[in-house]
């Protein structure tokens, strides 16, 4: 006898995972694993899980419980978008970051180094407030989560953090910000591998062939290149409710127009706010899938969305408040590319709110596949953007109460 839908769904959201590891799926299968993400959502909203009611699916999921700080991995649950699946260090131990200083290749227990390199999932928190002045870049491990709660850390004046060729990575409520290059010496990756590095590009966080990573609550500004790149085949990204202002070029998904391993990238950019002094690329995309769903964008000095290289494009329910320099209403723009090529490309706006005069200029036939393949969450009306993102970037959390 077929169980009735209510108690599957049931039976689907108390069932542990039982994977510790998520492999890239097929862009093709993302289309059911949204329905069903988008089910279960309405199934824990029908079964009376706690909700705070901001709308924001991310933050209703943990931010009213007063124990937050006793749940921490609860998080860990609570993703969307392409990178839901990341679970970064949730079934490992909680490392305690006490130490502030830094060394490249021989870091000190205590210093938030020596948490991300370890080869077990680990969940890294902060002992108090403090300000990390990296001397090189900090190399990432697998499974590991970097959790700002509580406290206010910053990670700035120096090479900031890299996800190269791992997976399952949560950065969460830290502020990045007035990054360096690094680079022309020796970082440590894991406990028993050094390597040389050459010249870094001075990203607030590099994404380079990295998977399953997720970017939430966090506030990022001034970098010397991007505040959040990912490039050379990276995929399953969400980059949520972080708050970025003071940049120029903000973010570039896609590593060149002639690197064609990015055509399976999927990135959902959802619930941010591109506030005071941002130039340009929120974000600059190639080859792949991008939902850039709910997003309050008050501020651009030349485009907004940007992309080379017939991206895919799906924007939902943004609000895209123009410059009033007449000359950059336009939201979008297609880099070096003549109209003749891009107009095949699949660009749509969906439910967005233009202010000020802007526009967003769409093109492709709208391939429903093609769709499918950028859409990762249902988007809300544009209306709610406000509220959705009002609390965007790092949380003034402390413990003991709600956050």
């Amino acid at each position: 006898m077929a169980l009735p839908l209510p108690f599957m769904l049931l039976l689907l959201f108390l069932a542990p995972s039982i994977i510790s590891s998520s492999p890239i799926q097929d862009p093709e299968l993302v289309v059911e694993e949204v329905h069903r993400s988008i089910n279960n959502a309405s199934a824990r909203r029908n079964m009376g899980f706690l909700s705070c009611g901001s709308g924001n699916p991310i933050d209703d999921c943990w931010r009213c419980d007063p124990n937050w700080e006793k749940n921490r991995k609860r998080l860990a649950d609570c993703a969307i978008g392409f990178g839901k699946h990341a679970i970064g260090g949730r079934d490992g131990k909680i490392y305690v970051v006490t130490d502030p200083g830094d060394h490249p290749v021989s870091p000190k227990p205590g210093t938030l180094r020596y948490g991300v390199i370890q080869e077990e999932p680990l969940w890294i928190v902060f002992k108090r407030d403090m300000v990390i002045k990296l001397k090189q870049e900090l190399m990432m491990n697998s499974f590991k989560t970097i959790d700002g709660r509580g406290v206010s850390v910053h990670i700035a004046g120096g090479p900031c953090i890299t996800i190269q060729y791992v997976s399952n990575i949560i950065i969460h409520g830290i502020n990045i910000h007035d990054c360096k290059q690094g680079g022309n010496a020796y970082v440590r990756d894991s406990p028993s591998h050094y390597g040389w590095r050459t010249l870094s590009d001075g990203d607030g966080v590099s994404i380079f062939g990295g998977s399953h990573v997720w970017v939430d609550h966090c506030s990022l500004s001034n970098c010397r290149d991007g505040l959040i790149d990912a490039i050379h085949g990276s995929t399953a990204i969400t980059i949520s409710n972080n708050y970025m202002t003071h940049h120029n070029k903000v973010m570039l998904l896609g590593h060149s127009d002639t690197f064609t391993q990015d055509k399976n990238m999927q990135v959902t950019i959802a619930f941010n706010h591109f506030g005071e002094g941002l130039v340009q690329r929120m974000p600059r995309c190639r080859y792949g899938y991008f939902h850039v769903v709910n997003n309050d964008y008050t501020h651009w000095q030349m485009y907004a969305i940007g992309g080379s290289a017939a991206p895919t494009i799906n924007s939902q329910g943004n609000r895209f408040l123009a410059p009033n320099d007449n000359t950059f209403k336009e939201v979008t723009k297609r880099e070096d590319t003549p109209q003749s090529k891009w107009k095949n490309w699949n660009w749509r706006s969906n439910g967005d709110l233009m202010l000020n005069g802007a526009f967003f200029t769409p093109s492709g036939a709208g391939a429903s596949s093609s769709y499918a393949r950028a859409s990762s969450l249902a988007a809300k009306s544009s209306s709610l953007v406000a509220s959705i993102t009002a609390s965007a970037g790092s949380l003034k959390c402390r413990k003991g109460s709600r956050c």
